[in-house]
């Protein structure tokens, strides 16, 4: 196993680190797979109060191993759930009885999007919080996970006196989110780079065209797609920990043996090149030829244009429920201010400002088209109070 150093902690982070989101329902295997893992090297393991039974179950495996004082734990803070300073307390003891354990290592605020949704968690004292949990030695790294626009992911770096960033980025998705300048500034700023995503949700594993496909068999024969984004990723010095969520052997074993040969410039041209015409077979079967440069934002409607035509192009070039779910979370529509593309109230601006002079309001139309089906805004209402009373249960169960 490779290891990258978080030179804010002196800590020596595996390149490799363990998403513990779709871990199997299956204890015994769950526990046979996470001890392998560690067996191998492993030592950052993330997980989230969001996560169905994640946290009870890594918490089980570190306890009955008696592993706890060589793992990193990163586990997350539901922020959209916290409408009190009282609530951040709350959750935050929950997570530590399920996980058994009185420190987080590594401690994120889960799923920011915006910078307003920030500064509403500052007008709700978590600054205060987050120096007392440090002081205590309760929380040792502080940290966010990011799914929203560029512009504001660079404004997030800066709000704050952050340890660590957690972002989606793959070679797909080089512009979008925080995208390689977010990856950049935040490697600049000192700050050690947690990738999820890294196979687009399994779609760079197994959701490739087939001429993408035959392109890396012709280069290697015998690495697999999985293995080309994860070394493609591990090639760039400015990303510490590559999480990927692994419930096979198969998987497991594949994943430890790139990690154990990775390293920073380990592409050559050739293979560089590959990855070039990868990308170029799959941006030609996208729709609308968005670069996600972000200069049609803002919009005065707050809809996020590039990541609305993002979900489109991907729901043309790997699913349309890939794109219906990513759709889903770019716009929040589970949230408390849902920003589609049905919004759009046609006055241009983004049109004016658009270098590749994309038809900006009409490609929206064709989104809404594609996603915006009746009933979209009621199931969302009833997928975000169903995840609120399911909390609820569980708090009671745990209280």
């Amino acid at each position: 196993m490779q290891y990258r150093d978080n030179q804010n902690s002196g800590d020596k982070l595996s390149i490799l680190g363990y998403g513990c989101m779709r871990l199997p329902s299956n204890n015994e295997k769950a526990e046979a797979l996470l001890m392998q893992a560690y067996r191998s090297g492993v030592n950052y393991y993330d997980t989230a109060y969001l996560y169905p039974g994640s946290e009870e179950t890594v918490g089980r495996f570190l306890a009955k191993n008696g592993i706890r004082e060589n793992i990193l734990i990163a586990t997350k803070l539901p922020h959209t759930m916290c409408h009190t300073a009282v609530d951040f307390d709350r959750y935050f003891d929950i997570q530590k009885k399920r996980l058994q354990t009185g420190t987080i290592d590594y401690y994120l605020i889960h799923n920011i999007s915006d910078l307003g949704q920030w500064e509403r968690l500052c007008g709700l004292g978590i600054k205060d919080w987050i120096a007392n949990k440090k002081s205590q030695g309760e929380i040792s790294q502080i940290g966010f996970s990011y799914h929203g626009s560029q512009k504001d992911f660079l404004a997030l770096l800066d709000a704050y006196e952050w340890d660590f960033v957690q972002i989606q980025y793959n070679y797909i998705n080089i512009h979008y989110q925080a995208g390689v300048e977010g990856l950049m500034r935040a490697a600049e700023k000192g700050l050690p780079v947690i990738i999820m995503e890294p196979l687009l949700g399994g779609k760079l594993a197994t959701g490739l065209p087939k001429e993408a496909v035959r392109i890396m068999q012709q280069a290697d024969k015998d690495a697999s797609p999985a293995g080309w984004a994860l070394r493609w990723l591990w090639n760039q010095p400015e990303v510490t920990v590559v999480l990927s969520g692994m419930n096979e052997t198969a998987q497991l074993d594949e994943n430890l043996q790139l990690a154990e040969h990775a390293h920073a410039g380990m592409f050559t041209q050739a293979e560089d090149q590959v990855i070039h015409d990868v990308i170029d077979v799959f941006n030609a079967s996208y729709k609308v030829p968005c670069t996600g440069c972000n200069y049609c934002m803002p919009c005065p409607k707050n809809i996020n244009i590039p990541a609305c035509f993002g979900a489109y192009n991907t729901s043309y070039a790997i699913g349309w429920m890939t794109g219906e779910m990513q759709y889903m979370n770019v716009t929040g529509i589970i949230g408390d201010n849902p920003r589609l593309a049905g919004d759009c109230i046609k006055c241009g601006q983004c049109e004016s400002r658009c270098p590749q002079h994309i038809e900006i309001r009409k490609g929206l139309t064709s989104v809404k088209r594609r996603f915006e089906f009746p009933g979209l805004k009621s199931i969302a209402q009833f997928v975000r109070k169903m995840m609120h009373k399911r909390s609820v249960k569980k708090d009671a169960a745990n209280s």
